[in-house]
């Protein structure tokens, strides 16, 4: 089991694959650093060499953000908005989603689980 930029990919898996372990690397970007760093497709993440993984991890440096760089950046941005009252942030804030989807029915993975509220009718 390599370990890339301090996580530990997956070493039975396609390196194309297994790249997309890492935050802020997804199916393109894998794609981009297989080809600019000469690995063959298809070969396995255990059976790089240590001088590929070094490629590897140096093109990443060089060429993206990712895993903690990447986090603290969103993170940041998520705090601006907050701290300038923008609508995103206020939604952010109160754990609603932010991109327009409704909340009368579904959102529940923002929300959390449902809280019944119950009526009481007086006679």
């Amino acid at each position: 089991m390599p370990r890339l930029m301090g996580v530990d990919v997956p070493g039975n898996k396609r390196i194309e694959y297994a790249l997309r372990y890492i935050h802020g690397i997804g199916p393109k970007r894998a794609m981009d650093i297989v080809e600019a760093c000469k690995i063959e497709l298809g070969k396995k993440a255990d059976a790089l060499t240590p001088d590929e993984i070094r490629q590897v991890v140096t093109y990443i440096q060089e060429n993206y953000r990712v895993e903690g760089d990447l986090r603290r950046e969103v993170s940041g941005n998520i705090r601006r908005l907050m701290s300038i009252g923008t609508y995103r942030g206020y939604r952010h804030k109160r754990g609603l989603p932010c991109r327009g989807q409704r909340t009368k029915t579904n959102a529940r993975t923002r929300k959390g689980a449902k809280k019944t509220v119950s009526t009481v009718r007086e006679k």
